[in-house]
């Protein structure tokens, strides 16, 4: 298994990908996390990308979660975020570090778990909402779905986190299945 730091930059490169085809007309569309559009989930992983990187590097982000990170080109926010977001996590003895997210202070290697779920399942989720699916890395989502069923994540099946796992049929795609375990309906 690729390292965590390794798995992160492969979720944003991925990301990446879906968000350079996501066009003005797709930004109002419903994703698989169903409180949100196009542009609303897009902006939540743009602001988590930028607040990470901030706690990861002692610097201030520059505004709250919810804000509008996006403006006028969705692309270039995510551009920035996704530069920001590797460096703050390419830094020297970064997974020695604690990190405080929201809910508490963390170990940084759980953390990157948790931010790497966070790009990569936001990507898959766009991807599904924008016809991309073909641009989701399967062997990622594969993985991070191992590494979730191996563990106890009754703790994150909660309001505005995670629902209940929504039944998947085996020979689905990994991330359908992982969108489907995470509670997304599809």
């Amino acid at each position: 298994m690729t390292s965590v730091i390794d798995q992160i930059d492969r979720a944003v490169t991925m990301t990446a990908a879906i968000v350079e085809g996501i066009g003005p007309d797709r930004l109002a569309a419903s994703t698989p996390c169903e409180k949100w559009d196009v542009r609303t989930e897009l902006n939540h992983l743009v602001g988590g990308m930028r607040i990470f990187a901030a706690e990861l590097t002692g610097t201030d982000a520059g505004g709250a979660h919810e804000d509008d990170w996006l403006g006028a080109d969705p692309q270039a926010a995510y551009a920035t975020a996704a530069g920001l977001d590797r460096a703050a996590w390419h830094r020297p003895g970064v997974l020695e570090a604690t990190v405080r997210l929201g809910f508490g202070a963390v170990p940084a290697p759980m953390a990157a778990l948790i931010h790497l779920t966070e790009v990569l399942v936001h990507g898959a989720d766009l991807a599904v909402a924008t016809g991309q699916e073909a641009l989701i890395d399967e062997p990622a989502c594969e993985e991070l779905l191992t590494v979730m069923c191996g563990m106890d994540f009754s703790a994150f099946r909660r309001p505005d986190m995670f629902g209940p796992e929504v039944p998947a049929p085996a020979d689905a795609p990994a991330h359908r299945r992982l969108l489907a375990f995470l509670g997304r309906p599809l």
